[in-house]
């Protein structure tokens, strides 16, 4: 499904796979205030700063680095913002705002200095393919949970529900559904897809609503307060730039600007592995301006009140419509601007609507890994660490650091330390703080 394309697309596949990484990026809307009002932030004012973001780094990311990948808060970054560094440390919200934006300056700094990309340019290959199907196989993870498919238990850790469940039997269908029109190469498959099951939701609402709908305490899948309602702008500019920038606070600082730039770099690459968007080189196409976009992002993001932006993963479900270029990512920016007064609006298309399209990016992202040599353990065995840590520890950074940690001690005991490049040192060591630092 991810076909190679150059330039063998068209306006109106731009469109649908804007609409569709939408669909499945939209839950941010109301996930991410939902998580960051426990950090004693307004639910609106992070609800609007969220719209913004998303509208405003998803643009420049279709216009500056065109490329089809929305930008918006990070998931794991707010849940750091809230658990980490306001509730486990004590720090104010405004002031974990202001630990945001200077993580975006040094954002900037290291994408001005190419610093990013060179350490893109330092991954080695198998990483790289292992990453891309580690990210694939996360996809597929959030799908089957935003679906109820997989439940927590707590003998197995994890099991499958029973399918005696009306939410589940209209997952399954629009997963067979969807899958059926992927594999008859239907236009606009993926889209028609997350329509057709959430024409087969509705009956069910009155007994189920999606899981961002609970997080707000709605009970129905139809939001009843009606589909309309006022922005807040009242966080916008509300971050203590003093405060922030002090010692004590540094680890923080290091903490989101480490976790932002792994899970960007490793979106970047994975994305590009499995959709061919590269360069002549190899390496992601336009690399450096999406790199500063993300950066941007992080910046922006605590000027206007919420957690780090960052490149979305669910991108794929956009590139996997056919989506190729920045056109992408404006359409799927555009639909988030006028969720500034229609947010109720958004329980209508429930997460299970979305949930088979992540199921079947997942499949898509997998063809890389073919790549890998399997028979040569000291490439496979890092590249096997990267690929099955992102979706068991529900953490692509995770999955980054123990591939680049194991990649560079087994070249060592093998007496292959040539292979280790100076650079991927420094990244170990920053890999090792990183982990002693969480």
């Amino acid at each position: 499904m991810f076909q190679q394309y150059t330039s063998t697309t068209s306006r109106r596949t731009e469109v649908l796979a804007g609409i569709s990484t939408f669909l499945a990026t939209m839950y941010i809307i109301v996930v991410n205030p939902s998580i960051l009002s426990q950090a004693g932030l307004p639910f609106s004012g992070v609800l609007t700063a969220t719209v913004l973001l998303s509208f405003f780094c998803s643009l420049m990311m279709g216009l500056y680095a065109r490329n089809p990948i929305v930008v918006a808060p990070g998931m794991g970054l707010n849940a750091f913002f809230t658990f980490t560094a306001v509730k486990g440390m004590g720090i104010r919200p405004e002031v974990a705002l202001g630990a945001v934006f200077w993580a975006g300056i040094l954002f900037l700094l290291l994408s001005v200095l190419n610093v990013r990309s060179a350490i893109v340019r330092i991954i080695p290959l198998p990483i790289r393919y292992a990453v891309s199907a580690g990210i694939g196989l996360f996809i597929t993870l959030i799908g089957l949970e935003n679906a109820r498919f997989i439940v927590a238990n707590p003998a197995t850790l994890v099991s499958a529900a029973h399918l005696t469940d009306p939410i589940l039997l209209t997952f399954v269908f629009g997963l067979l559904l969807t899958s059926i029109l992927v594999v008859r190469d239907v236009p606009g498959a993926i889209i028609i897809g997350i329509i057709l099951t959430t024409l087969a939701a509705w009956p069910i609402g009155r007994y189920w609503g999606d899981a961002s709908a609970i997080n707000v305490g709605q009970k129905t899948l139809v939001n009843s307060q009606g589909i309309w309602a006022a922005p807040d702008f009242s966080l916008i500019g509300k971050l203590d730039l003093t405060n922030s920038l002090t010692w004590a606070l540094w680890p923080v600082i290091f903490a989101f600007a480490f976790t932002d730039l792994f899970d960007s770099l490793s979106t970047f690459v994975g994305v590009a592995e499995a959709g061919g968007l590269q360069d002549a080189d190899g390496q992601p196409r336009n690399l450096n301006r999406s790199l500063l976009t993300d950066a941007v992002s992080t910046t922006l993001a605590g000027l206007l009140g919420t957690s780090p932006g960052t490149a979305y993963i669910e991108s794929a479900v956009g590139i996997a419509q056919g989506g190729r270029t920045g056109l992408t990512a404006i359409v799927a920016g555009c639909c988030f601007l006028p969720f500034l007064f229609l947010s109720p609006l958004l329980s209508i298309i429930p997460s299970i609507a979305t949930a088979p399209a992540l199921v079947l990016v997942g499949a898509f992202m997998m063809k890389p890994v073919t790549r890998i040599n399997w028979g040569q353990l000291d490439d496979a065995l890092p590249a096997f660490l990267a690929l099955v840590l992102i979706p068991f520890s529900y953490s692509i950074t995770q999955g980054l650091i123990w591939g680049f940690l194991s990649w560079t001690v087994i070249k060592v005991a093998v007496g292959k330390s040539r292979e280790i490049p100076i650079g991927l040192w420094i990244v170990d060591v920053f890999c090792v703080l990183a982990l002693f630092s969480a």
